[in-house]
């Protein structure tokens, strides 16, 4: 099993690599057999015939955007019902950190405000700082799993690709670990959220201040329903 993060982030780079191509024809016949995938198989998935599949590939017909998200999600299907042997492949040669420490990881194509944060994580700002500055993604951490079974140069792959976000951590006793790595890291996130504690560790609280981030901490009742709350700030159902 692959996250879900993991795999929009391997159907990104294989959409951009088709779009991006100088031959249509040639990049998707590429990633068919990347993927070991036959046009027939293929076809069957995305509900066309083996002949517009071959078409497409010989440069007959020229691929729109849907039909490309098709092409890709129809790669990934298949993938998976074989175990995902070569989306892990793919992680691996790309350097695409996959781990169950990540439950879920967006990237934003406009600005979230603060308050917008507070409201779909039901938080309270537990420090004293508070920033006007836009939030452009964020990561849902399993922080046990995550100090369990990440490397210290793993752990700030979680970053994502910009730092102008918000790093949510689960399964939080006291907060106080966390802040700790972030206070030792290079980069920094822009808001800090903390799911499970009754109470945050003052350490934390003060780390938070002295880093200039806002530390909230989440009153939503489970991790799941914290998970599906966020991904209404990109439209995901």
């Amino acid at each position: 099993m692959v996250s879900e993060y993991l795999r929009d982030i391997i159907a990104k780079r294989v959409a951009g690599d088709i779009v991006m191509s100088d031959n249509y024809g040639n990049a998707l016949r590429k990633w068919r057999e990347v993927f070991k995938v036959s046009q027939v198989d293929l076809a069957r998935v995305m509900g066309v015939s083996a002949s517009v599949i071959s078409d497409y590939e010989k440069n007959r017909r020229v691929p729109g955007s849907r039909f490309v998200k098709k092409f890709v999600d129809a790669l990934l299907t298949l993938d998976g019902e074989r175990g995902w042997l070569v989306v892990k492949e793919l992680a691996k040669s790309l350097n695409i950190l996959y781990s169950n420490a990540i439950l879920d990881v967006r990237e934003l194509n406009s600005p979230v405000s603060l308050d917008r944060i507070l409201d779909l994580v039901e938080g309270i700002i537990v420090n004293s700082y508070i920033t006007s500055e836009g939030v452009y993604g964020y990561t849902v951490i399993d922080s046990i799993e995550a100090i369990e079974s990440l490397s210290g140069n793993e752990f700030w792959q979680i970053m994502g690709m910009n730092t102008r976000r918000a790093l949510i951590f689960t399964k939080v006793s006291t907060g106080r670990s966390p802040l700790i790595a972030i206070r030792v890291a290079p980069t920094k996130p822009a808001v800090v959220v903390l799911h499970g504690p009754k109470k945050v560790d003052p350490l934390a609280i003060k780390l938070a201040d002295k880093e200039g981030i806002p530390l909230i901490l989440s009153l939503v009742d489970n991790v799941n329903e914290l998970i599906k709350n966020l991904k209404m700030l990109s439209g995901y159902p």
